[in-house]
């Protein structure tokens, strides 16, 4: 049934009224409070009270517009006009707010907003408010419950804290364990290989020498053949441990190359340097006495080639290792459990 030209011309009053309140709400305009009639109640979203008198809900209105200063948004979902009367309409309306605080909770729940409007001497009166969110009770003296808000704020912000730092715990973990060789503990090849880029780099800017020792143990193939490769896992760890005590300061570098190879990667090392540390690791593993009935000393030694070369255009870092692998190299051809230098 089309609805005649009075009823709409009451459906666009009512409408009018409405977007009246409604923008003078969300703009926190005082000159709402004109519009309430002497004779008023209502209630406010999230309290338990009951408004029964103009002055009450003035205070009230107010009190919000104090609490949220800036311009709330109004998302309308649905809304409904009643005409009961030539003195009473009645608005039901469902909508989202935005309020400008960082939480967002409002916007993702619907409210429910029911205005009252009666004439009154020639002017529209709102004689009811009452408006319903979902949410739990307001505190004392708030018509949002915005201390609630910045409570889960806060409980939110120290829970991203909590998960954030435990992230970071984590990938540094991995980062550790990515860089970390499995067995043995000490770092493995891809940090070796890291760890000899920078210092390259570093010893190029600086003008300073990269010194390199490479070992690998003598006959391990018949050690593992001899005592099994459980006793092998365990030669390795000691090994590496001695090793690693062998760094003279914290930037020199102990990794496992592969098998039963392993590095100590000297920045700003000379040559003579790095077979001094030579010489030390011998000295250690030596006194670690680890039996090894396959060989004449009857215990498990290292044979060691030791390189130094100062980082410039000339060179890369793949020779360093290419003259510490051929020096080592030679002291296996030399008969093994010594260490060989390359020539400078």
């Amino acid at each position: 049934m089309t609805a005649g030209p009075m009823q709409l011309e009451r459906q666009r009053l009512i409408r009018s009224l409405f977007d009246e309140y409604i923008e003078m709400y969300a703009s926190r305009d005082e000159r709402l409070t004109d519009h309430f009639s002497d004779n008023f109640s209502g209630y406010t979203g999230g309290g338990n009270v009951l408004v029964k008198d103009r002055a009450a809900w003035v205070k009230i209105t107010r009190q919000d517009f104090a609490q949220v200063t800036g311009r709330i948004r109004i998302d309308m979902l649905d809304i409904s006009m009643q005409d009961i009367n030539d003195d009473v309409v009645v608005v039901t309306a469902f909508f989202h707010i935005n309020l400008p605080l960082p939480d967002h909770i409002l916007s993702r729940e619907a409210a429910r907003l029911v205005l009252i409007f009666r004439l009154e001497d020639g002017d529209w009166k709102i004689v009811h408010s009452g408006i319903s969110i979902p949410y739990y009770l307001i505190r004392y003296g708030e018509v949002y419950p915005i201390h609630g808000l910045q409570k889960r704020n806060h409980e939110l912000e120290a829970l991203i804290k909590e998960r954030t730092l435990a992230l970071e715990a984590a990938n540094s973990k991995l980062e550790l364990l990515s860089n970390t060789d499995g067995l043995t503990g000490i770092a493995n090849r891809r940090s070796f290989d890291r760890m000899l880029a920078q210092e390259w780099n570093r010893g190029q800017r600086d003008g300073t020498t990269v010194a390199l020792v490479m070992l690998d143990i003598d006959n391990f193939k018949h050690f593992n053949d001899y005592y099994g490769h459980l006793a092998g896992d365990g030669c390795l760890r000691a090994l590496a441990g001695a090793l690693a005590r062998s760094g003279r300061r914290a930037r020199d570098l102990a990794a496992r190359y592969g098998g039963e190879e392993f590095v100590l990667l000297l920045p700003d090392s000379s040559g003579q340097e790095a077979v001094e540390t030579g010489r030390h690791i011998q000295d250690a593993v030596w006194s670690l006495a680890l039996a090894h009935a396959e060989t004449s000393p009857a215990i498990v030694t290292f044979s060691l080639g030791v390189a130094a070369l100062a980082p410039s255009g000339q060179h890369s870092p793949d020779d360093l290792v290419r003259r510490a692998d051929a020096a080592l190299y030679r002291a296996k051809q030399a008969g093994r459990n010594c260490l060989h230098s390359a020539p400078d």
